[in-house]
């Protein structure tokens, strides 16, 4: 097992973000990086990717919205409200209080690239490929954060998460830890599997006109290597999202597609997205 792994599965930790006590009062105020106290970012400081995406998010002047000074927002109204409107035209993250995880840094800056380099039309496609990206990259920090940083936050919160997510699929805790060991050793393979696994399955999910067809294609996907952990992911979330803001454009989008299929077929899918969106 890697070092960090057995303590990082016995964290009692159920939710990515602690919980505030209280919900503010008042409107949300909009702030920038820089106003921010970033949690964990040491760790984060370690992987070449970090200090890039977050550039991207300082160079931009991208906002995050947030209580007032000294009120707090509780966790379950901040989720509410990420997970409703993620992908608006106004987009701008929520946070329970003036503290960000470093990992909420890295989510933030690819939804950034990504609505940059999509088409400006909205799609189910454009919505679920940043998305996609985004998700998966999460993953990545999990397989390089267990080498490099094995105590961190983002590894105590995450990874029990993960865990329950593969229980409920029917996974052992062994085949778990396998899977988390394989991780590990090949992140941004993990990468891509995982990103494209996302991107199929929410794709199907939105075209399926019934329980039946919604089940075929998750049957369909369920060889896949991260089929355990798919639901961790709110795909549900998703699918009704783009039904609400892309009514009209749920089917394939051909200039998405293409950057799928760019991604699928590149040796290593993360530097394909270094060279074509950071450099």
């Amino acid at each position: 097992m890697f070092c960090g792994l057995e303590s990082a599965l016995a964290s009692g930790r159920s939710r990515p973000r602690a919980a505030a006590s209280a919900n503010a009062g008042r409107m949300l105020s909009r702030v920038t990086l820089a106003d921010l106290t970033i949690e964990d970012e040491a760790a984060f400081l370690k992987l070449a990717l970090y200090p890039r995406l977050k550039a991207v998010l300082e160079s931009s002047g991208y906002e995050f919205r947030v209580p007032a000074e000294g009120e707090s927002l509780s966790w379950d109204r901040a989720a509410l409200l990420n997970l409703t409107f993620w992908n608006a035209n106004d987009a701008s993250d929520v946070l329970t209080d003036r503290s960000i995880p470093a990992d909420v840094v890295t989510h933030a800056a690819w939804h950034h690239l990504a609505r940059k380099a999509l088409p400006t039309e909205p799609s189910a496609d454009a919505l679920f490929f940043g998305e996609a990206i985004a998700s998966a990259f999460d993953l990545y920090l999990v397989g390089a954060l267990l080498r490099t940083s094995p105590g961190c936050s983002f590894l105590e919160t995450q990874v029990p998460l993960m865990a329950e997510a593969s229980e409920r699929a029917g996974q052992s805790e062994d085949d778990f830890e396998a899977l988390l060991g394989w991780v590990a050793k090949r992140p941004e393979r993990a990468f891509e599997q995982l990103r494209a696994l996302l991107f199929d399955a929410s794709t199907a999910l939105v075209a399926a006109r019934s329980v039946d067809d919604a089940q075929a294609a998750l049957e369909a996907l369920s060889s896949s290597r991260f089929s355990p952990i798919l639901h961790h992911y709110e795909l549900s979330n998703w699918a009704l999202y783009a039904r609400a803001y892309a009514p009209g454009a749920l089917g394939p989008s051909e200039p998405v597609r293409a950057l799928d299929r760019a991604m699928r077929d590149a040796d290593d899918s993360l530097e394909w997205l270094e060279r074509s969106w950071l450099t």
